[in-house]
């Protein structure tokens, strides 16, 4: 059993009690972060985690009340872009926000979004103009080229080369 393998910690003290629990990010996963972070290499700040839970309110508000009036692409960059801009966890926020990009995409009907290593740094700057100035289009653009890419191997499939 892979967990097995994993180094214990004891940690997430409660009540005076101390949890047994694997890897350093178990007291920490699925919870909103207890304290500021900042993003290496972004030019915002996330916000303060006091205000975690209304940010995350007012994105899942929104999601709930306009999000459908958005194409399927742009919806799902403008997913991904808001909630990691909120950076609502101590780690895992990235990942969070490409697999929630990727349920959007692949709920439209469309294939996952994959961010290839030649891409990366395209994208964590179109993702930062997103986040700090506001400048979406860039982010939207790379996530429709991902998209398109991600139809290539059905084109060779069905022969629509």
């Amino acid at each position: 059993m892979l967990l097995g393998m994993l180094p214990i910690r004891f940690c997430c003290s409660s009540k005076g009690r101390i949890n047994c629990l694997y890897g350093h990010w178990a007291c920490n996963a699925g919870r909103y972060r207890q304290q500021n972070v900042l993003i290496s290499g972004a030019t915002s700040t996330p916000p303060d985690y006091t205000l975690l839970n209304d940010k995350m309110t007012q994105l899942v508000d929104w999601y709930n009340s306009e999000a459908h009036k958005l194409h399927p692409i742009e919806r799902a960059a403008k997913v991904h872009a808001d909630f990691v801009g909120i950076h609502p966890f101590i780690d895992g926020n990235g990942r969070t926000s490409r697999l929630l990009m990727n349920l959007e995409l692949l709920k439209a009907g469309y294939p996952p979004c994959v961010i290839t290593v030649e891409n990366r740094l395209a994208y964590y700057e179109a993702l930062d103009q997103w986040m700090a100035y506001g400048k979406t289009e860039a982010f939207i653009q790379l996530v429709s080229d991902a998209v398109i890419e991600g139809f290539k191997p059905y084109q060779v499939i069905l022969n629509l080369n």
